[in-house]
């Protein structure tokens, strides 16, 4: 079973991020992972039965528990989330129980908040089957829900004990879906990693293509700058911060679109061009940017939301501070940086583009 490990540094909480092809089928052993000898498995009505059978032969002598959750954004909510907990509650769970997530992030943020919310917190594991789950919202320990006012308002930092990726499951992922997770993944090149995002300029066929070593490559380089980002920064009082580069403004299209209608990396792919018109960066390099995302056949103009909606959903944003909305903004790419120092006017012209 051949497989690479990134570690995320996080002292008495640090955890492996492990990444391999068909980890799962070859019954990788999760069982050093576990608190105990039972756990919860949540998955969703379209990953569960394609490998929850399988993963059981990661679990041998273990009692395994399984609820499925319906898929899509919009059921991440406080009730879908009460559901694992009515789960673990008739099931007689404990401390010694541990909950683990296998799906896309929608999966993962339900059930590591519910994993933090029961008993205080119980252990949990990450088993990403998504292209945007594997590269980001499995790693880091943020977990949540959404509210009618906004997307991710309600959550905790709850750590994960392993985030096993399975580059195996991509071949099953709807190419829209992996076109939404590169979303993600071009964003670590612009923020962070000029190379890297020339590495994907040149590969990004190879990708759509589903080519398994690219697709590793990728996968593990973004794993690596996020676990790096995240031990230094667990609880984004500075440079995690960067990691949301587009995300308020693609958390506002999603908001305003409905969730769902707008899947997050199509979202945040507007929102990066959005976030670079507002940049005081080369024209050259917005339009390499731009031509990136495009080749990924994502997204470069938000919906014809109107500019007004925009900014409403914007105010309820987590990363405004006194009313100020913080912005990622790129002085070159892979050189990005936090400000609320930016002209009023900038902000309107980034949002203009939503006007019908």
């Amino acid at each position: 079973m051949d497989s690479r490990t990134i570690s995320v540094d996080l002292g008495e909480r640090s955890y492996p991020i492990v990444i391999g092809a068909g980890l799962i089928a070859d019954r990788f052993d999760l069982t050093p992972y576990l608190a105990g000898k039972r756990c919860l498995v949540v998955s969703s009505e379209n990953v569960a039965p394609i490998y929850l059978e399988s993963l059981q032969g990661c679990l041998e002598g273990v009692e395994v528990q399984a609820v499925t959750l319906p898929d899509g954004e919009n059921h991440k909510t406080v009730a879908t989330m009460t559901s694992i907990l009515d789960e673990l509650v008739s099931g007689k769970a404990n401390r010694d129980t541990t909950v683990i997530a296998l799906g896309g992030g929608v999966v993962g943020d339900i059930a590591g908040f519910a994993a933090a919310c029961f008993m205080r917190g119980v252990a949990y594991i990450q088993i990403p089957t998504t292209l945007l789950a594997q590269v980001d919202s499995s790693v880091g320990g943020k977990t949540g829900v959404n509210h009618p006012g906004g997307k991710n308002l309600v959550g905790a930092f709850h750590q994960p004990r392993i985030v096993l990726i399975d580059t195996e499951t991509l071949q099953t992922l709807p190419d829209r879906e992996l076109r939404s997770g590169l979303a993600e993944v071009i964003k670590y090149g612009a923020i962070i990693d000029r190379d890297f995002f020339a590495w994907l300029e040149s590969n990004m066929t190879a990708l759509l293509d589903r080519d398994s070593l690219a697709l590793a490559y990728a996968i593990g380089r973004s794993c690596e700058i996020k676990a790096e980002i995240v031990a230094a920064d667990e609880r984004e009082t500075g440079r995690r911060a960067l990691l949301n580069f587009g995300h308020t403004f693609g958390h506002a299209i999603e908001h305003c679109v409905g969730y769902g209608e707008w899947l997050h990396g199509e979202a945040v792919a507007a929102g990066m061009i959005m976030a670079t018109a507002m940049s005081d960066i080369d024209q050259t390099e917005q339009n390499r940017l731009k031509a990136l995302l495009s080749a990924a056949g994502l997204p470069c103009v938000p919906p014809k939301t109107g500019a007004a909606q925009l900014r409403d959903a914007m105010q309820m944003d987590k990363k405004a501070k006194a009313g100020k909305l913080h912005f990622v903004l790129l002085r070159s790419l892979g050189d990005a940086y936090v400000s609320s120092d930016y002209a009023s006017a900038a902000l309107d012209a980034a949002l203009s583009v939503a006007e019908s």
